[in-house]
């Protein structure tokens, strides 16, 4: 079985649109607009068809990510289009991803977070608008700098007001107003 080909430009376009419309314009991130005018956001494709490719993946990224100045590279997005469709295997994953932060010594210095397009907190039902904040066009592992985050946090004095207002704010918006803004013109 061979695996569907991935228009890898496309793919970053998409996640791309949903950065600049959904995290930076609804201000659903509000650390996300600095590293994004400063492009040092990496967008990585992952080819990957198993949870084990996408490991092998993530741990050449978490290594990468560590060794590179952040004033390059602040944070990484590994999209996977072709593995954890399903968002039960992809959130069982997670457990897979902060395992491997610890076994190299990263857990501390970098740290993932999770976006998937049916994305759903616990207590919630599926379509609640809320999941939203976390729903992105593909499966995504995002890696993020410890450190930026403590910076960023500090800087930003209601930081754990965030995931209040963020469904505020899509409650306002609604299910049709989201459908809206994620349409690419």
């Amino acid at each position: 079985m061979s695996k569907p080909v991935i228009d890898h430009d496309a793919v970053i376009a998409e996640t791309v649109n949903w950065v600049e419309k959904a995290v930076i314009g609804l201000n659903l991130c509000p650390f996300a607009k600095a590293v994004h005018v400063k492009k040092q956001i990496r967008y990585v494709v992952c080819e990957a068809a198993t949870p084990e490719e996408l490991l092998e993946k993530l741990i050449e990224e978490l290594e990468y990510l560590a060794e590179t100045s952040p004033e390059k590279v602040d944070t990484t997005m590994i999209i996977h289009p072709n593995v954890l469709a399903d968002f039960e295997d992809y959130n069982e994953f997670l457990d897979v991803a902060d395992a491997a932060l610890e076994d190299l010594e990263l857990d501390g210095i970098l740290q993932v977070a999770s976006f998937h397009p049916d994305y759903q907190f616990a207590d919630t039902h599926k379509n609640d608008i809320e999941n939203y904040t976390n729903r992105a066009p593909y499966p995504t592992l995002h890696l993020l700098r410890e450190e930026s985050v403590e910076r960023a946090v500090e800087a930003f004095p209601e930081a754990g007001d965030i995931f209040e207002k963020n469904i505020e704010t899509l409650r306002a918006l609604g299910h049709d107003g989201w459908d809206k803004l994620m349409q690419v013109k």
